[in-house]
Parts: C-alpha cells; sequence; structure tokens
C-alpha cells in the first residue's frame, strides 16, 4: 500500500514546521483570517460553522491498522471522540482546536499520514476502487496508477495555483466502483485489441451547482504516455479555465464550453510540443511503485468452507449480511467485507473512536492489516478468509457495525450539512436519519433491494445528490429548509445524472413522498430489477405522480 518515501518524509515534516510558525501568527493577530486562509487550506484546514475542520487524506483510500489506531487516538486527544469518512475517502475531524493543528499534523506524519491535497486549488487525493487488489474482476490493481498520479501531482509548479480544484479517479475494472465520470479526469485501465494494458481517459466531470458527467477523451492511451498526456491536459485548463467566476472554474465548464473536440485538439497540440520521456517515469520507477501492491501471501483454500456455510444457514441475521456486504474475491477461500458506517441514529461516514480501534484490530487479525475507505463512506476489509467471517461478524456486531444494509436504501450517502457546514443552505443528517427509521426493518430493506439515496444540504452537491437513484437537495427559502427529489441518477459505469421531480417538499413531506414511491416501485418493477432500471422503463410520469398525490 501506499507509503512514504524520502521524499515524502522531509515534505512532510517541512510543511508541518512551517504552519507551525503560520498558525503561531494567527494566533498571535499578525495573520487576520483572509491572510491565513490560503495557508490553512494548503495544509486541509477548512473553517466551518462552529470550528475549524481538519481533513486527512487517505491516498486512494487504503490505509492500515496501525494508521487507524492513530486516527482513533487523535479523535480522543484533539477532537470530540469520532472522526467522519468523506465521499473522497479521506477523513476529517470537525473539532480540533487552531493550537493543536501541527500537532496533529506531527502526529500523523509518525504513521505516515498527512492533510496535503486535501483543500485549496490543487489536485486532489486521487481516489479508486476500494476493492483494487482484491477483486476477482478488474485488469491490473489501479493503485499504482494512483500512486505515480499522487507523485507527479503533489508539488508540480505548473499546478500549484488552478482556476479550481481538480479530481482525479482511477479504477481497473469495467464495474466503475470510483465513480469517475464524475471528475475532472477519470482513468479507467483497460487492454487494447494486441492485449496491451493501457487507459481510457475521461474528461470534464463534476457535480455542484452545474454537473457534468465526464466525456471520453481518449479511447486508448498507451501506459507510457499517460503522466506526458495528463500534463498536456492540465497545462491546457491552466491556460484556458476561466480564473474570473469560481462557479466557472472547473475544466467540466470548459470542455462545455469549447466542445470535446475542440478541447482534444487543443491538448493533442499540447501533448506534441512536450518532449514526453522527460515527463514519463522510468521502468524501474514503476516497478518500485508496483512493488507497494504486492498481494498478501494468501493461504491455498477451498473455495467453500463449512463452517461459514453452516453459520449462514444457522444464523439470520449473518445470512442478511453476507448477502449484502460481502464481495468476490479473486483467491479462492477469500471474501471482500463492507462494513457499514451508516447507523440507525448518527451520520452517515461517522465512526467513533472506540469503533475505530475495533476495526483496526479486526483488520490485523483477518485482513493482513489492511483497510479501504470508499467513496460511499464505508469502509472495507479487504482480504477476508470465508472461515472468518462468522468471527468477524460478530466481533462488528459488538461495536455496532454489523448493520447488512451496504447498497440498500439506508446505506445513505449524506453531506454534514447545516449542522456543520458554513456552506449548507439546509440540513441533512436528520433527513438520513428519518428515512433509516422508516426503512429500518432488514426484511423491507433486502425486499426494496439496491436503492441509493445521496443527500446534499446545498447545490455545492457534496452528497452527490446527482448521481443518486434518489438524489435529495436540502435548499431554503425564507427561513424555511424545503428538499427537493432528483429521480435515476447512477454514479456507476452505467453513469447519468438525475431528472428534478418538481417543487420540494418539507421533511415529514419527504418521507412519506418516499414512502409511497417505494410501494409503487415494488407493485412495477419487473423480476431482477433495481429501482433504477425500474424509473429507466417506466420514465418520470408514474413516480411523479405518488410523490406529489397528497402534495
Amino acid at each position: 500500500m501506499y507509503r512514504y518515501d524520502e521524499f515524502d518524509h522531509e515534505f512532510v515534516q517541512a510543511r508541518t514546521k512551517q504552519f507551525r510558525t503560520q498558525i503561531k501568527r494567527r494566533l498571535a493577530g499578525s495573520l487576520n483570517e483572509d491572510q491565513f486562509k490560503p495557508l490553512r487550506l494548503m495544509n486541509g484546514l477548512y473553517l466551518q460553522l462552529h470550528a475549524y475542520m481538519l481533513r486527512v487524506a487517505i491516498p486512494y483510500g487504503t490505509f492500515s491498522s496501525r494508521q487507524m489506531h492513530k486516527l482513533a487516538d487523535i479523535a480522543d486527544k484533539y477532537d470530540r471522540g469520532y472522526g467522519h469518512f468523506t465521499t473522497r475517502q479521506n477523513i476529517q475531524y470537525n473539532w480540533p482546536k487552531l493550537e493543536s493543528v501541527a500537532d496533529i499534523l506531527d502526529e500523523l506524519a509518525d504513521v505516515e499520514m498527512h492533510a496535503i491535497q486535501t483543500s485549496g486549488n490543487c489536485i486532489r487525493n486521487t481516489t479508486s476502487d476500494p476493492w483494487a487488489g482484491a477483486c476477482d474482476d478488474e485488469i491490473e490493481d489501479p493503485r499504482p496508477t494512483a500512486e505515480l498520479v499522487r507523485q507527479w501531482s503533489s508539488l508540480h509548479p505548473e499546478f500549484a495555483f488552478l482556476p479550481r480544484k481538480f479530481k482525479i479517479a482511477v479504477i481497473g475494472a469495467q464495474k466503475d466502483r470510483a465513480a469517475i465520470k464524475t471528475h475532472d479526469i477519470g482513468l479507467q485501465i483497460v487492454k487494447n485489441e494486441a492485449g496491451d494494458i493501457g487507459y481510457k481517459v475521461f474528461v470534464g466531470g463534476g457535480l455542484g451547482r452545474t454537473p457534468i458527467l465526464a466525456q471520453e477523451l481518449r479511447n486508448y492511451l498507451a501506459r507510457a504516455e499517460l503522466l506526458p498526456y495528463l500534463e498536456a491536459v492540465m497545462r491546457v485548463y491552466n491556460r484556458y479555465g476561466r480564473r474570473d467566476n469560481k462557479y466557472k472554474a472547473r475544466i467540466k465548464i470548459l470542455v462545455q464550453e469549447t466542445g470535446i473536440e475542440h478541447f482534444k485538439s487543443e491538448v493533442t497540440k499540447e501533448y506534441a510540443n512536450l518532449t514526453p520521456a522527460d515527463i514519463a517515469v522510468s521502468t524501474e520507477e514503476l516497478v518500485r511503485i508496483d512493488a507497494y501492491f504486492i498481494a498478501p501471501d494468501f493461504e491455498y483454500l477451498a473455495d467453500i468452507d463449512g463452517s461459514f456455510e453452516k453459520a449462514r444457514r444457522d444464523d439470520k441475521g449473518f445470512a442478511g449480511w453476507v448477502d449484502t456486504n460481502l464481495a468476490n474475491h479473486k483467491a479462492r477461500g477469500y471474501a471482500i467485507a463492507n462494513i457499514s458506517l451508516k447507523p440507525k441514529d448518527g451520520a452517515p461516514g461517522d465512526i467513533s473512536s472506540k469503533q475505530m480501534r475495533a476495526v483496526a484490530d479486526l483488520a490485523q487479525k483477518y485482513s493482513f492489516g489492511e483497510i479501504r475507505a470508499t467513496h460511499e463512506q464505508n469502509l472495507v476489509l479487504p482480504h477476508v478468509k470465508k472461515s472468518d467471517l462468522y468471527a468477524l461478524y460478530n466481533k462488528l456486531k459488538t461495536v455496532a457495525l454489523a448493520d447488512g444494509n451496504i447498497g440498500l436504501i439506508t446505506d445513505i450517502i449524506c453531506c454534514p450539512g447545516m449542522d456543520y457546514c458554513a456552506l449548507a443552505t439546509a440540513r441533512s443528517i436528520p433527513v438520513s436519519q428519518a428515512i433509516w427509521q422508516r426503512f429500518s426493518d432488514p426484511e423491507r430493506q433486502r425486499a426494496i433491494g439496491e436503492m441509493k439515496i445521496k443527500i446534499s444540504g446545498c447545490i455545492n452537491a457534496c452528497g452527490h445528490h446527482h448521481v443518486g437513484h434518489v438524489g435529495i437537495l436540502g435548499l431554503e427559502k425564507s427561513g424555511v429548509e424545503f428538499y427537493q427529489i432528483k429521480l435515476g441518477g447512477d454514479a456507476s459505469e452505467t453513469s447519468s445524472l438525475g431528472d428534478i421531480t418538481g417543487p420540494g417538499f418539507s421533511q415529514d413531506e419527504l418521507i412519506d413522498a418516499l414512502d409511497n414511491m417505494v410501494a409503487l416501485y415494488l407493485k412495477r418493477r419487473d423480476e431482477g430489477e433495481r429501482f433504477v432500471d425500474t424509473y429507466r422503463r417506466l420514465g418520470m410520469a408514474p413516480f411523479k405522480e405518488v410523490l406529489y398525490d397528497n402534495h
């Protein structure tokens, strides 16, 4: 997995030392908040509604038991005993004191972590498939590519002051588990007709107030061309991206306004002016990076484990958890175990320090010490023997982390909303909790099947509501919160943006309307259809009718 090299050690230590001095100047009053803002953003520190918030980077969502223990210690020592996993596979602390932030960064550095590239107008933390290196459907583990991009972008002088933030995601399978078309650049590892491995490149995706799905820029890009080609794309954006209007500064607007063919021609011209050999990394460097991601020493096991099958037959709760929370592993006798961070009475993505330590210990015991964070605000133990799954499940139960709801109606993506965020116009956490309460029955959840609900507390769309099967946007008018519904969004390889149904609902009206809509879906769906499939087949009209029946 990702680990520091000599560059990282020196870079992070120097950055923390610099920031400690900047914090002292802010506390002493020699820097005002406006002067301090660009400095803190370069170190992952935001000023939220009630306090500062520190966002810690987890490159491509991969981290270790040791690192999770440190995150738990920081939560207890510097926060209020919990952290919050985000849709960029990072973790946030919502209550650090400014005078303690440099100490937190020092403690993070002790376990090879930092908060760089988590804020500001830079290339942000590169995200990837949380099942990378474990799933049975990938062409190649995408994390070495993500690490290559991380190292290339970390201190690149040309991209230190971009028109706006920039997000890159990488996948290694046909199945998209990283929402690559919602990113500024999405990379998919593919094979050409000759069997050579390269990349399909997408550009110009993003959500926010102007949701746009990325378009294909290159159908096939040879592996050796990756960094030079990315540099050409970034140069075009850096040159032509708008800086006069932050709402039109993202690359998605540039691609939309110029058209994909014109943008492609500009990239081609820029690439022709480069010397690719000066940018591309050597074969030796690629081998060095690949070595970070050597698969664990899996045992040779039978594909069917008797104790696992018996527990599945005898324990109904375990059987339900298996059906929703497990995924196929590339190694026989192993499984990918997904851990839901969607508690009935909590905030999606939140995890207590006690739960962090429990997950760290379970990862150490059952998953080679490895943990993944997902863009859907959950966790993954990627390498678990089938014979260990029942023990894992029972230990997760003791810390309230055994909900079998991955992909179901209560597995909700949700931004912090107006409970924390200074930009929010409505609360989102109470809405997610109300939905959980209404649909809490496990049997009902499984009967409904896959139904991805995503909630944002403002038009910045941090909850990805544009690509939810059901997307909910919280707004405010004359001091009153209301919630707009979108239907038919999808962040997967069959990506689509949701359609607005009509006027907004109060929170109470919203929950009843969702209940009516679910009832219609269950009545009208064909065998094997998910909610989004039924919506695509029937269209908006019948769903809109039941949503607004009593509105």
